[in-house]
């Protein structure tokens, strides 16, 4: 439910702050005073779109709070989304600066336009002024079925499917108008992979044969300096090992003499280990290594296979493996469209699941049809639409996205009067009242805890405007509802009434509005029956408007 609105320097309204009660509130005015600005800021706060324009003139920004008490389902929202607060309270701030840059919060921490939607889905329901108009296109009707019946899921699946089965279906009719191109493709990707499929090249062999060749390429030359090297350390005629050893044992001597010699002594007794070790090293490798001319040639051919194969498909040695396993998930690829008779069997498959699934939305709409018509003929009895009545239809219609058939609405205005489209309605009058049943039905069927209807009620009077306003504070025991009229019949069944006025205050226009008591309830009500003259006659009749 909302508790309280906060809006600074928005369109015409310099500072306001409303508190709301749960109930049946309306707000009236004359017009041009600013009436829906209050539902335009409100939906601002709730994500809706906004501009530079919405800043009064000569403001920095425009600046909108909403407080909201919470229900469970906006709690789990709130945790969900890491919004929740410890005090259970959910405030929602917008702003726009006078350049159009936007900013949003949900209780302190920064947010997105797309998650003030999100929430205000699951807080407020506005029907706007000219919800009747936008009824009269099939697209809104259907949606509203949908809505009413909780189909949306059913809706989405629907959705998937169709757009599954038509893909499979373009798919076969492109081989079939393209088959001579895919099946050249087809044949070069298999060659491709056969020849590479032939090389057998694994990851990481390319440069684990190169250092091989290059050993074998250089065999002779490692056993020439290794044989060399070892000689010289250990079996020449004066090996370094030999001299080493001599010049440390002479040194050891002369340690009694002169103890600072011993570093000395200690890094040559080091020196002659690691020669040792070195001697053991290079004879166990000349043991290990021997001229191979023929894993020589074996592994020359391999490089120059795998090398010319390379430049054949345009790509270095190393990433040969990668294109082997590019190439053949392409030819895989294609290979599965080009088989004509299994993507027809797929294509029915998908086309099945498709029907069976659209048949289903198909009986759930028929269903929910039924019990709108029956409440929307009720309802349009008591507003003086006697021996009326409302069918939603579905018309079948070739398999879409959006299921097997078209909703329509039919209207009878009165008994013996044929059903027709709600478009062909000529009465403006009775499409405005049947708009409102339907909005007022349809908001019976979702949780949503506050509902706005701004003017839905422009085109009726009388004693109808009067059954409008029962209806619409018998809806208020349920949940908050707001209603910006011009009816005296509605605004005398509020709860809670708000006069919005607007003033000439130092060459620029603003509207404000504020909450009316009993006394100045009966002066409004007033105003909106008689006009700019009140007399005791409307005043009488507004305060039996507000007793009734």
């Amino acid at each position: 439910m909302l508790r309280t609105l906060a809006i600074r320097d928005f369109v015409i309204v310099d500072i306001l702050e409303l508190e709301f009660s749960s109930g049946f509130s309306v707000l009236t005015g004359e017009t041009g005073a600013g009436k829906s600005i209050l539902i335009d800021a409100l939906s601002l706060a709730l994500g809706g779109r906004g501009d530079a324009s919405m800043v009064r003139e000569s403001a920095a920004k425009a600046d909108i709070s909403a407080e909201f008490s919470i229900n469970d389902t906006v709690s789990v929202w709130l945790e969900n989304n890491d919004f929740s607060d410890p005090d259970q309270q959910l405030i929602l701030r917008r702003t726009i600066d006078n350049a159009g840059r936007s900013k949003a919060w949900i209780n302190g921490i920064t947010a997105t336009a797309a998650q003030l939607r999100e929430l205000g889905d699951l807080l407020v329901d506005i029907h706007g002024q000219h919800a009747h108009q936008s009824l009269l296109k099939s697209e809104a009707q259907r949606a509203l079925l949908d809505m009413q019946g909780g189909l949306e899921t059913q809706v989405i699946e629907v959705a998937n499917l169709y757009k599954a089965w038509r893909s499979l279906s373009k798919q076969r009719e492109e081989f079939e108008t393209n088959a001579k191109s895919v099946l050249q493709e087809r044949e070069r990707l298999e060659w491709q992979v056969g020849e590479l499929d032939k090389l057998q090249i694994k990851p990481g062999e390319w440069e684990n044969i190169t250092q091989e060749h290059s050993r074998l390429a250089h065999a002779a030359s490692l056993l020439d300096g290794a044989q060399e090297a070892a000689a010289l350390i250990s079996e020449s005629e004066h090996p370094v090992l030999s001299q080493l050893s001599a010049i440390q044992q002479k040194l050891l001597k002369l340690l009694d003499y002169d103890a600072a010699l011993k570093p000395v002594t200690d890094a040559l007794e080091s020196a002659c280990i690691h020669l040792q070790e070195t001697t053991y090293a290079l004879n166990d490798y000349l043991s290990r290594t021997e001229l191979d001319p023929a894993r020589l040639r074996e592994v020359e051919s391999r490089v120059e296979s795998i090398h010319s194969t390379a430049r054949r498909f345009h790509v270095v040695p190393e990433n040969l493996h990668e294109e082997f396993a590019v190439l053949s998930g392409q030819l895989l690829q294609l290979s599965n469209a080009s088989d004509i008779d299994a993507l027809k069997a797929e294509q029915e498959k998908a086309h099945q699941r498709y029907i069976k699934t659209a048949q289903k939305l198909s009986s759930a709409r028929q269903k929910v049809a039924t019990e709108l018509s029956a409440a929307v003929t009720a309802a349009m009895q008591d507003l003086s639409m006697s021996g009326g009545s409302f069918a939603v239809s579905l018309v079948p219609v070739e398999a879409a996205a959006y299921g097997l058939e078209q909703i329509e609405f039919l209207v009878a205005g009165h008994a013996g009067v044929q059903a027709r489209p709600l478009a062909k309605v000529a009465s403006g009058g009775e499409l405005a009242r049947i708009s409102l049943a339907i909005s007022v039905i349809t908001s019976c069927a979702t949780a949503t805890p506050t509902l706005i209807f701004d003017e839905v009620d422009s085109g009726i009077g009388g004693g109808v405007a009067e059954v409008v306003g029962r209806l619409l504070k018998r809806l208020g025991q349920d949940r908050q509802v707001l209603c910006v009229t011009h009816l005296p019949q509605v605004a005398s069944q509020a709860n809670q009434h708000f006069q919005v006025s607007k003033m000439n205050l130092d060459g620029k226009t603003i509207s404000s509005i504020s909450p009316l008591d009993s006394k100045q309830r009966v002066e409004e009500i007033a105003r909106m029956l008689g006009g700019i003259e009140i007399t005791a006659t409307t005043r009488k009749h507004a305060r039996e408007l507000l007793a009734s």
